[in-house]
């Protein structure tokens, strides 16, 4: 059948489904909840607080707080059939200020728009073209850019995922309450949507269980990518896909047609809009730094004054298993990804037959852009502007949004649930690599090993998925039988899997054997990193007294910080809060029994040397990736190299050593990785790219990268960063700040009183007053220094 009648059939089917909505006629009897209640985790730490917050076995599957209850919604699916759950009657109940818009009007209030008017004329005066070509311009983006929801495409996907999740997915859980303030929240304000983004089922799910229980389903920010798969492209713009080009670069009408299109969507009320923050599919499994283009262009209408408040819904899914678990891994060793179309889809249909385990969808608990952003912006520089003119986001406004960015994605980080194959896998790969290919790691000592870590994690306050009425030793077994494309559980030992190809005649060089074993130890690195954000602030302070060798809480927290800057590309930290991730970390590592915590001392006992060594491990692959990388930089001979060449250069230095046997993690081969150590060099002034390159082209300072990897392995003692900022990296130095952010920024030496300051996170500098101060041991100040207005910022 040829490609147009298969197009036609499927419109056909979808008006037809369309038009018949009051067939078996489905409803759900929701509680009515308050409407932006108390919240925990990071948002209660920004100043919400929340009473309940204890952990305790919830009825059903998973040790969650007390305020939550998980339902599996594919349970009552099952026991219905596909059709009529799709043609069931749909009402939802949309926000009470919005107008009755279609997809023409919108499009229509779009272009008609006095912004997006006064940029055609703008560009139209400077190009020398007419308004009427640049208006037409205008409208081929926008065609190309904007979704045509229908209803009988939603009931069409509807019909095609229940299907499809009924076989890959034992179990959806979705938490009840979550969704009922949701659907309060959607009547009252605009509604932003903010999964996280581990696979391309995210984009479906939300849309899925949106459409189960009565609510509007979202329109999404997808990439334009989706947008060219034959057939599956216009079922997903029909469905709420609006596209966005990934590389726009200073393209000012296709900017100026995506900020009104977004912000007439969200000043409307038209429907929830749903991005991810993270901006890409995490291809590792852990959460990325947020990018900010998106955040900032949904929130803008709140600062100007366009709407009252804006409620911003975080939302954490985690899976047992990963369809994409393997081609994750190859990406991440420079495969390239494969072109997304429809032959690929029917490939792919293969994954069918296989068990995917449970999902969680965690609707977090909506928050308000106003309540978050009170005493953060200044209003009157809005009100200084006519709304229709475009005007540049100040630093403060700018320092905002990131701030709330970051609070985001801790927010969905907390809200995940943690399965016992991420603990398994934290445990795995402390192991050491020839027991797990060759005599195999014991069944007992693995499974004792993970019911100890399950106490542990419990105890820094994790959110856990164990089944509670399943032996232990059950979990166990089923949870390896799951991951069978990974390990594999033989004669009471764990090996993890060694991949062969029949079909090969030549045996496989030793560099073709470390990549090959690569995908399978990065597919497991990629599911400890699913549990990776409870442990890494204990974890930072372990590796801190460790190096360190010191008792003194002032030392460590020179450090903490020192550690907390380097990895800021690895992990989610939410700007101005070292001092409480350092107090943060001192109370789960007390907690647990490891240290004990004075005012000024934190002193190792001997009952938590198991849990520092656990922790130290648990991070080591971070340095030691680091640390090679910094080697490489310092021993190239040229100063000046490309990201083309760097990521291979790398990655061959790292197979060398790791067959030579110096060098035991396979993270390093990684170039989520490698990239992640170039952001962090840049960020420390250690490499800066050079702007009139076309390659990405980069200048390495060795003496600086050397140094930052001297303080990193404890070669240079502690006191230099407490030194004055003429001994540190060549006149550029650490000192502890808290300039929005309590973040380790660099101080550049420029004159003896005021300083240039590097303040990097998102491009933006904190142009605020603050008070900086350099110390030397606890409490003693050497020198103060006022940061005002006027100081030259970088």
């Amino acid at each position: 059948m040829c490609k147009g009648k298969q197009s036609d059939q499927l419109m056909e089917m979808a008006q037809a489904l369309g038009a018949k909505t009051k067939v078996n006629s489905y409803t759900v009897d929701f509680e009515q909840c308050p409407h932006l209640l108390s919240v925990t985790g990071p948002v209660q730490q920004a100043g919400l607080e929340d009473p309940k917050c204890k952990l305790q076995k919830a009825k059903g599957t998973a040790s969650l707080k007390d305020d939550e209850e998980f339902t599996d919604i594919l349970e009552e699916r099952r026991r219905t059939t596909d059709l009529s759950y799709a043609l069931r009657t749909f009402n939802p109940q949309p926000y009470k200020g919005a107008p009755t818009l279609s997809t023409a009007d919108l499009n229509k209030a779009v272009l008609e728009s006095q912004y997006l008017c006064f940029i055609i004329k703008e560009i139209a005066m400077e190009t020398g073209s007419s308004v009427e070509k640049v208006k037409e311009d205008a409208s081929v983006i926008l065609k190309e850019m904007s979704h045509n929801l229908q209803l009988g495409f939603i009931r069409l996907m509807g019909y095609t995922l229940n299907k499809v999740f009924k076989r890959l997915y034992r179990s959806i859980y979705v938490n009840m309450e979550g969704l009922n303030m949701l659907k309060q929240a959607i009547q009252e304000s605009p509604v932003i949507l903010i999964p996280n983004h581990r696979s391309y089922v995210d984009f479906l799910i939300i849309s899925y269980i949106l459409f189960t229980y009565d609510i509007p389903v979202p329109v999404i920010a997808a990439g334009i990518r989706l947008a060219d798969v034959t057939i599956i492209g216009g079922i997903l713009r029909r469905s709420g896909a609006f596209y966005i080009r990934r590389a726009i670069g200073s393209d000012k009408l296709y900017w100026a047609v995506l900020l009104e299109y977004v912000q007439t969507i969200v000043r409307t009320g038209y429907a929830p809009l749903e991005f991810y923050v993270e901006g890409f599919r995490s291809r590792t499994l852990k959460s990325l730094v947020p990018k900010l283009g998106m955040m900032d262009m949904v929130l803008e209408p709140y600062f100007k004054g366009e709407v009252f408040d804006i409620t911003l819904v975080p939302i954490s899914i985690s899976y047992d298993r990963v369809l994409e678990e393997s081609l994750l891994a190859l990406e991440l060793l420079g495969v390239p990804r494969p072109q997304e179309s429809i032959t690929g889809l029917f490939k792919a249909s293969g994954v069918l037959q296989d068990d995917y385990g449970c999902m969680h969808v965690n609707f977090g608990r909506p928050l308000s852009a106003r309540q978050l952003c009170e005493g953060k912006i200044n209003w009157s520089e809005y009100n200084l502007i006519p709304r229709n003119l475009p005007q540049r986001p100040t630093a403060e406004t700018q320092d905002c949004v990131n701030w709330l960015a970051h609070l985001i994605v801790r927010t969905q980080e907390e809200g995940s649930l943690i399965s016992p194959w991420s603990l398994m896998a934290c445990l795995l790969l402390q192991t050491p690599f020839t027991t797990l290919t060759e005599e195999g790691l014991q069944w007992h000592q693995l499974t004792e090993k993970t019911l100890w870590l399950r106490k542990l994690v419990l105890d820094f306050g994790a959110r856990l998925n164990w089944p509670a009425h399943i032996p232990d030793s059950e979990v166990m077994s089923s949870t390896v039988a799951l991951h069978h494309s990974i390990v594999h559980h033989k004669e009471d030992r764990i090996y993890l899997v060694q991949d062969e190809d029949p079909a090969r005649q030549d045996p496989l060089s030793p560099e073709e054997g470390v990549m090959r074993m690569a995908v399978v130890v990065l597919m497991l690195v990629s599911y400890r990193n699913q549990a990776l954000h409870v442990f890494v602030r204990p974890g930072i302070l372990a590796i801190a007294i460790h190096i360190t060798k010191s008792t003194r809480k002032d030392e460590l927290f020179s450090f903490f910080c020192f550690l907390r800057d380097v990895f800021s590309d690895e992990f989610i930290f939410i700007p101005g809060r070292a001092a409480q991730d350092f107090e943060e970390a001192c109370s789960l590592l007390q907690k647990c029994g490891a240290v004990h915590t004075s005012q000024q001392e934190v002193t190792v006992l001997e009952t938590g040397l198991e849990v520092l060594s656990f922790l130290q491990k648990l991070l080591q692959p971070f340095l030691d990736s680091y640390q090679l990388m910094f080697r490489y930089l310092c021993e190239k001979e040229d100063h000046v190299f490309t990201e083309e060449q760097f990521l291979p250069d790398v990655r061959n230095l790292a197979t060398k050593l790791i067959l030579s046997g110096d060098l035991h993690t396979f993270e390093v081969l990684s170039s989520d990785m490698q990239k992640n150590v170039l952001s962090a060099l840049r960020r420390l002034e250690a490499v800066t790219k050079l702007r009139a390159s076309q390659q990405k082209e980069y200048k390495v300072n060795k003496a600086a990268v050397s140094r930052t990897g001297d303080i990193l392995s404890g070669k240079v003692p502690l006191e230099s960063l407490h030194t004055t900022p003429d001994a540190r990296l060549q006149c550029q130095g650490f000192a502890l700040m808290d300039v929005a952010g309590g973040r380790l920024a660099l101080l550049s030496t420029v004159d003896p009183v005021i300083r240039t300051v590097s303040q990097v996170r998102g491009g933006s500098a904190q142009r605020e007053r603050a008070q900086v101060q350099v110390t030397s041991g606890f409490g003693q100040s050497m020198e103060q220094l006022q940061l005002k207005h006027n100081v030259a910022w970088r």
